[in-house]
């Protein structure tokens, strides 16, 4: 793959899509390109959270632990990121994430993302408004779960 493709990878998540290309060129001459079969994991919940990846080709599983099981959470694909609270804010991954597909990734440490984030505060800023919009998208998807899970007292006649 050339730099231009990978610099083309890391354009399309949004969490990257307004650094300016000579920074991206530096984080992607940075990065390394891994590849995963199909069903291989990536990484499992409780692991140090040592990486983040934005997917090149492929799609991926995020499963969560329920007594035991996997469950699907999410799946994500090209130009999607996987695991940027490693980048910033590093501790163990809070869940499983497996190959839907042959899957091909960029890897990213943080130390690289975070020398450009230094550079230009106008980057922290869109990277904190991307992630306060999937945390305001996460807590509604965990209202609607609990509200799936929890019957409403006033339909079952419990109080």
């Amino acid at each position: 793959m050339a730099l231009s493709d990978e610099v083309n990878a890391l354009r399309q998540a949004p969490l990257f899509s307004c650094i300016e290309i000579g920074r991206l060129k530096k984080l992607a001459f940075a990065s390394h390109r891994v590849h995963f079969d199909k069903g291989e994991v990536l990484f499992r919940k409780g692991d140090d959270a040592d990486t983040a990846y934005i997917i090149i080709a492929g799609r991926v599983d995020v499963l969560s632990d329920d007594d035991g099981r996997a469950i699907k959470v999410a799946e994500l694909g090209v130009g999607d990121i996987i695991g940027e609270i490693a980048l910033l804010c590093g501790g163990s991954r809070t869940a499983t994430v497996r190959a839907a597909e042959n899957l091909d990734v960029l890897s990213i440490e943080p130390k690289y993302f975070l020398k450009i984030l230094s550079e230009d505060s106008s980057i922290c800023v869109h990277m904190m408004r991307v992630l306060a919009e999937r945390l305001a998208w996460t807590t509604e998807q965990l209202i609607a779960a609990r509200a799936l899970a929890s019957p409403d007292p006033e339909r079952t006649g419990k109080a």
